[in-house]
């Protein structure tokens, strides 16, 4: 009931700081738009505009960066439904589904459904880092590094779930992405690998892989398309999903949410991991798994709520105990310290009706999330109107200009405009580009964390199964791997029961 109170004194301080309320909006409506251009992160956003908060109110300041972040990890799914850009790595999960409804002719559906899970998601976050922090922190505190790498493990064993109608094509392309995994630098000894001698591979070039295998793909398979006078798709319709439909969804929703939370408070972990365990586990739970990756609505509502729930999440470890959960969390961790907070048990006691004035911010940004990506996505479906002849172009140009904008590199172009012909090949001959994805994301994670757990243990493989939380993860992790064989090995014995010749005449 404290909790309780203190949230109403912070939603009374907050509405006689119109200022505030007003740079929160601000924040959202940036966040959507960085979100949704490939190569602009919610991290660059954040860290773009940490500058400028200096001179700011701690709260205003922080209300400011929290808004991009939320609206940039859900303006992501905006164009990964429509066009398969991938503005977030976590909408990597989202294109996957997302962009086939979107062919199918229910672009508008698949985002009203993305807007409200990530309003559902992102509010429940908030609500459980509000009333629930130092429990989950003290859950956080529990992984290590085993904890991490059997995680990371667990993430890769969803490969298998993501794969479509060929798991070893599936494991194929996570393989390709771990092998690509290893260029950079070595996370323990800190020597380059694979580098050629390019300071540029230092680091894995992550996010300009990730444009080339899903957006400049597809702009390559357009160009051959020789419907170019063609709009991609009809009019959005409607967009507010039915209740009767949505109603279905609500239970994989609340059970992505409370991934993406517990997933967004293990330090190291983020969005893009909480959005693919999330797909993967409502594919398990589906009672029409084949339908996954060919435009299942669930899985949409399953990826951006799982995605937003890890917000919160992510600022559980950072508010609580100085642990960044992200490298969002990262930044807003340097934001809190320049404004003169000390993030930690004893911020909650000194800045009391600072901290829950924040939070009821925080739910207010979502709000604005939810007014603003329904009221938007009417003009932003108009793309869709737009002939292939000139929607390709535009989307190779953004894919250059965003490129580019990380690192003002023309290498990192190249190697983008390189993975756009290796996934245009993949595309060719059916392999899934979202097994490469996950395997960058989560390779180098497993590499690095397993060879701390092993220094740390002095050489000895005891932690893989002397670790309670170690343990778990890595048997789920098996079960994951080898559920989607033992179903088509089941679905192969199954007997097809003979037509009758009435029935078949008839």
């Amino acid at each position: 009931m404290n909790e309780l109170s203190l949230l109403l004194t912070g939603f009374q301080n907050l509405f006689s700081h119109p200022t505030a309320l007003l740079l929160a909006a601000l924040g959202v409506a940036l966040g959507i738009v960085i979100g949704a251009l490939p190569g602009l992160t919610a991290t660059m956003g954040v860290a773009i505009l940490l500058p400028f908060t200096f001179g700011m109110d701690p709260v205003s300041g922080l209300l400011m960066i929290s808004g991009v972040f939320f609206g940039g990890i859900y303006g992501g799914s905006v164009t990964a439904i429509l066009l398969k850009i991938s503005g977030t790595p976590a909408a990597a999960a989202t294109a996957m589904d997302g962009y086939e409804l979107t062919k199918k002719g229910m672009a508008g559906i698949a985002l009203g459904t993305a807007t409200f899970s990530s309003f559902i998601g992102g509010t429940l976050s908030v609500i459980v880092l509000i009333f629930m922090a130092p429990l989950l922190a003290g859950i956080a505190l529990e992984f290590s590094a085993s904890e991490t790498f059997a995680l990371a493990v667990f993430g890769l064993s969803i490969i298998a779930s993501i794969s479509g109608t060929s798991v070893v094509k599936g494991l194929i392309a996570g393989f390709l992405g771990l092998l690509i995994a290893t260029v950079g630098m070595d996370p323990m000894g800190g020597f380059p690998r694979y580098t050629a001698g390019f300071t540029e591979l230092f680091n894995v070039p992550f996010i300009p892989v990730m444009i080339g295998l899903f957006a400049t793909a597809e702009a390559f398979k357009a160009m051959e398309d020789r419907n170019v006078r063609k709009a991609v798709a009809a009019a959005l319709g409607r967009i507010i999903p039915p209740w009767s439909t949505y109603k279905r969804m609500l239970a994989t929703v609340l059970r992505s949410t409370g991934l993406g939370v517990l997933i967004g408070s293990i330090p190291g972990a983020g969005a893009d991991i909480a959005a693919f365990v999330a797909y993967n586990e409502t594919k398990r739970f589906s009672k029409t798994p084949e339908n996954f990756g060919k435009g299942e609505l669930s899985a949409v509502a399953a990826c951006e709520s799982g995605a937003n729930g890890c917000t919160g999440g992510a600022l559980l470890p950072m508010l609580t105990l100085g642990i960044p959960g992200d490298a969002v969390t990262a930044v807003m961790l340097g934001a809190l310290t320049l404004q003169g907070l000390q993030p930690g048990p004893l911020l909650f006691r000194e800045h009391a009706d600072m901290v829950f004035t924040l939070f009821a911010g925080m739910l207010i940004c979502y709000v604005f999330m939810l007014v603003m990506g329904l009221g938007s996505l009417r003009f932003m479906g108009r793309i869709l109107q737009l002939p292939k002849a000139v929607l390709t172009p535009v989307i190779l140009a953004l894919c250059i200009v965003g490129t580019y904008a990380l690192n003002n590199s023309m290498f990192d172009v190249g190697i983008m405009l390189a993975a756009g012909v290796v996934g245009y090949f993949m595309q060719k001959w059916e392999y899934p580009a979202s097994p490469v994805v996950l395997a960058l994301i989560m390779g180098p994670m497993a590499e690095a964390n397993f060879r701390r757990a092993l220094s740390l243990s002095n050489g000895s493989y005891d932690f893989l199964y002397t670790r309670p939380i170690t343990a778990g993860l890595l048997l789920v992790a098996l079960f994951t791997l080898f559920l989607p064989l033992l179903r088509r090995r089941k679905a192969a014995r199954t007997p097809v029961e003979p037509v009758p010749q009435m029935e078949a005449a008839q």
